[in-house]
């Protein structure tokens, strides 16, 4: 087999604060941004591609610490890098210099997300199959083999992890077959950013309904006349059979997030999200506990795998969102997947940035396929921005997610838009940072 020769690292951003895409109450005006890496190999028609997400400055952290991650696996052979993708993320994972950076949290962590998202990537187009056909291809003990269970095991061990995959084996190309044929649910987030109008809010709304989607999640947060007015649009348009979801992003501390969701609830959210720190265990528990039936939602800004451990431990979480450009790659979310189905949770993934739908379409469907084996209460992000830069965007039909068929993680952009849209080289911001665009 071939060689990794080179790592490609590309500090990518995107303007979307111009038109207030991707705005909510506690970022109000972000550059959806990417960590972009290429494992470059021998042979020229294989390489690797992944990314972590940011919302502009500090990309270049993210990049930096992505070649410095990688760095261990120029020279090394393509075949024993990815016949071993659980042993090559330990071995990454522990560069004690790195790691002191986080440990397991931080840019240091998002860093390894993106190199070990290419190495997945690469793994799954060796093989000439869709990430998610890979992971449901894999044996329960070489699923195990590959998860970050360090620190967990005092609630959920290797063995406990075998028997709750053995357990959905014999099903599995049955739930491939239902989604080959209706694809995976999911909710739109594209009509309800902050810093749209009313008119736009309800025209988007309306498009929403009439494409067949069944979900729409509208950022809250900001000011709540603001919020009540907004969400009475929603539900207008939505109905009441349609399922409304509200997203605070951080912004409220416990009390106010009670008293605020307290008072938007005669629009009959299914959730909030996010509603204060993305690491307060007990805050979230009180919220929980304070606004039932609301569910609460969390786990865009989840850390690292022990942070949601704790969550299913306190019962602080009734959807469990985790983010695949936060948690180190396919290895620790893998561990969350089992987790959450271990504590009963469902996971409804966040995908809210550039190229995060491509990747949780994947990880969504291989839950169903081989960790939960149920659709009840779960639903997956889709966001309509930024698809045309990637050479395999994910299709969304009638509210749900069209299985990818083309080998690989769905993360390689094409050449044209890196050209763009590098920074500060790319010629789109070398055009605006020379003062020849507004």
């Amino acid at each position: 087999m071939p060689r990794i020769t080179s790592v490609e690292t590309v500090d990518l951003r995107f303007p979307t604060s111009l038109t207030q895409d991707g705005s909510d109450a506690m970022n109000k005006d972000g550059d959806y941004s990417a960590a972009y890496v290429v494992l470059h190999t021998e042979d020229p028609a294989l390489s690797g591609f992944g990314f972590t997400f940011t919302i502009g400055r500090g990309n270049d952290l993210c990049v930096a610490a992505a070649a410095q991650r990688a760095r261990p696996l120029v020279g090394r052979d393509v075949a024993e890098l990815c016949d071993d993708l659980g042993g090559v993320y330990r071995e990454l994972q522990s560069d004690t210099q790195l790691r002191w950076l986080g440990p397991d949290k931080g840019v240091v962590h998002l860093a390894l997300a993106a190199v070990m998202n290419a190495l997945w990537d690469l793994a799954a187009r060796r093989a000439g199959v869709p990430l998610w056909r890979l992971l449901a291809e894999m044996s329960p003990e070489q699923l195990v083999d590959a998860a970050d269970l360090r620190y967990l095991t005092d609630v959920l061990d290797r063995d406990q992890a075998i028997t709750l995959l053995t357990a959905q084996e014999s099903g599995r190309r049955q739930r491939i077959a239902e989604l080959e044929s209706a694809g995976y649910p999911c909710y739109t987030t594209s009509a309800g950013w902050l810093g749209y109008s009313d008119a736009k809010l309800r025209r988007l709304c309306e498009e929403a309904v009439a494409a067949g989607y069944k979900h729409v999640k509208l950022k809250v947060g900001a000011d709540l006349d603001d919020d009540i007015r907004r969400c009475g649009i929603a539900r207008e348009v939505l109905g009441p059979d349609g399922h409304l979801m509200i997203d605070a992003n951080q912004v409220w501390e416990v009390h106010e997030a009670i008293e605020w969701v307290k008072a938007l609830a005669e629009f009959d959210p299914l959730w909030i999200e996010e509603p204060t720190s993305p690491d307060d265990i007990l805050g979230h528990a009180a919220i929980r506990k304070a606004v039932a039936p609301i569910g609460v939602a969390s786990g865009e800004h989840g850390m690292n795998r022990v942070l949601f451990k704790q969550m299913f431990q306190a019962g602080a979480l009734d959807y469990c969102q985790l983010d695949a450009a936060r948690l180190g790659s396919v290895n620790e979310v893998l561990a969350v997947y089992l987790l959450a189905a271990w504590f009963g949770v469902p996971v409804c993934p966040h995908a809210g940035g550039v190229g995060l739908c491509e990747l949780v379409q994947h990880l969504a469907i291989f839950d169903y396929v081989a960790i939960s084996g149920s659709l009840e209460r779960r639903v997956t992000e889709y966001v309509d921005h930024l698809h045309e830069h990637f050479v395999d965007p994910c299709v969304v039909r009638n509210g749900a997610y069209v299985l990818p068929a083309a080998p690989g993680y769905s993360a390689e952009m094409h050449r044209e838009s890196l050209a763009t849209y590098s920074y500060p080289d790319g010629s789109y911001w070398a055009a605006r940072l020379g003062g020849e665009l507004p």
